[in-house]
């Protein structure tokens, strides 16, 4: 099994596992890069996992389901045309082949949008060996997605969950912010040595066109201010953004809104 991220418009990826026979994707917003892997790697397209309704997340699965038949997975309570395996936490991917014998567990992670879930598989049977989260817009490395339709309590619940995660999970987040993201993180926390040595290395990384993706929950809880609400180097910088910020709902709301307005 590989696990590929397929670059798509400025700053999306598009995660394809594949067996060298077979493929899922993950939130193609553009069915273009998908088509063009599969007929690289002359692989058949078995499955589609979406984790949210945005255009740029699933622009691209009516014209894949049309042309492969894939099956698609989605979240039970969004936007997202039929035919849809529809899906809410707690729920499971099955292992069959339309997943390539893969089993996914589905979390429910409201925040970036209102029905927003994430799948976790324990192992994917990669040389890496490690778990996989593909999380859509909800964590990113180094921060979190918009609240466009949650709000920030329930942003630190799925935020919490993912956290909770075990460290070595690969995060497979949909977009390439990483260094914007960084540089939010520093203000927060300046004096992290953490961050600063993952800073140069994503820097390096994008200097050479490669994914800072996947990053590791282990790294996230130490250099992700919105996974660090609770330490007190982050609530102490969320309160001189915002004195109101005063338990970890309000330490997030501040450091999510700081961030809207950050250059």
């Amino acid at each position: 099994m590989e696990l590929i991220a397929l670059p798509a418009f400025a700053d999306n990826y598009v995660w394809m596992l594949h067996d060298g026979q077979a493929a899922l994707v993950v939130d193609p917003g553009d069915a273009t890069p998908v088509f063009e892997a599969l007929q690289r790697r002359g692989l058949q397209l078995r499955s589609i996992l979406v984790t949210h309704h945005h255009a740029d997340h699933v622009g691209g699965v009516a014209a894949l389901r049309e042309a492969t038949g894939a099956r698609v997975f989605g979240p039970s309570r969004e936007r997202i045309p039929e035919p849809l395996t529809r899906l809410a936490g707690g729920d499971r991917v099955p292992a069959d082949a339309a997943t390539l014998g893969l089993a996914f567990e589905v979390i429910d992670v409201p925040g970036h949008t209102a029905g927003h879930i994430a799948y976790w598989c324990a192992a994917v049977g990669d040389a890496d060996g490690s778990p996989v989260l593909f999380c859509g817009d909800t964590l990113f490395s180094g921060g979190c997605g918009r609240l466009f339709e949650g709000t920030p309590a329930q942003m630190l619940d799925s935020l919490d969950q993912l956290a909770a995660l075990p460290g070595n999970t690969r995060v497979c987040c949909a977009h390439e912010y990483t260094l914007s993201n960084l540089k939010f993180a520093r203000a927060v926390e300046p004096g992290s040595a953490d961050l600063l040595h993952y800073s140069a290395q994503c820097e390096q990384q994008r200097a050479l066109n490669q994914p800072t993706l996947p990053s590791r929950i282990a790294l996230e809880r130490c250099i992700n201010p919105f996974l660090r609400v609770r330490e007190p180097s982050v609530a102490a910088a969320a309160r001189g953004f915002d004195a109101s910020a005063l338990d970890a709902v309000g330490v997030l709301a501040a450091l999510r809104q700081w961030k809207n307005e950050f250059k």
